[in-house]
């Protein structure tokens, strides 16, 4: 009998390796709306409207927090967001963000507002319905997808 046990758990140990290990190679990006592009590579459609939240802190602290919607138009792998309505800084209709993908997530991308554009690092859930940026002194920006 403990034979028997011993032969069912091996076989249950090598089903689950072969499972995880067809999981793992499936990308770890589970990404909802996605766009092949020409040299086929798969990467994140962020096109769209974004409900955003930006967030100052550290040296721009005093210029508050405050929500914006935004609409991303992609082409290819570049992308441009433009504000849909004013908030306390920017006019409607003015460049919000700007960069470009690639399969991983952000290869570049940019938070632009009336004083240039600033360098962040950015974060894509695994869904890629929610994206922070973050310039790491002074500017953190959710985006949400609506």
């Amino acid at each position: 009998m403990a034979r028997k046990i011993g032969i069912l758990l091996a076989i249950v140990i090598v089903v689950a390796s072969f499972l995880y290990a067809a999981h793992a190679q499936t990308g770890e990006k589970k990404w909802k709306k996605t766009i092949t592009l020409p040299d086929g590579e798969v990467i994140l459609d962020i096109s769209g409207e974004w409900d955003v939240f930006v967030e100052n802190y550290g040296p721009w602290k005093d210029s508050g927090s405050y929500p914006q919607l935004v609409k991303i138009a992609q082409e290819g792998s570049s992308f441009t967001g433009t504000r849909m309505m004013d908030d306390p800084w920017n006019q409607k209709g003015t460049t919000s963000i700007r960069g470009d993908l690639n399969k991983g997530g952000f290869k570049n991308v940019y938070v632009v507002g009336p004083l240039g554009s600033t360098n962040c690092n950015g974060q894509i859930s695994e869904d890629g319905n929610k994206i922070v940026l973050d310039d790491g002194q002074k500017l953190r920006v959710n985006y949400t997808r609506k």
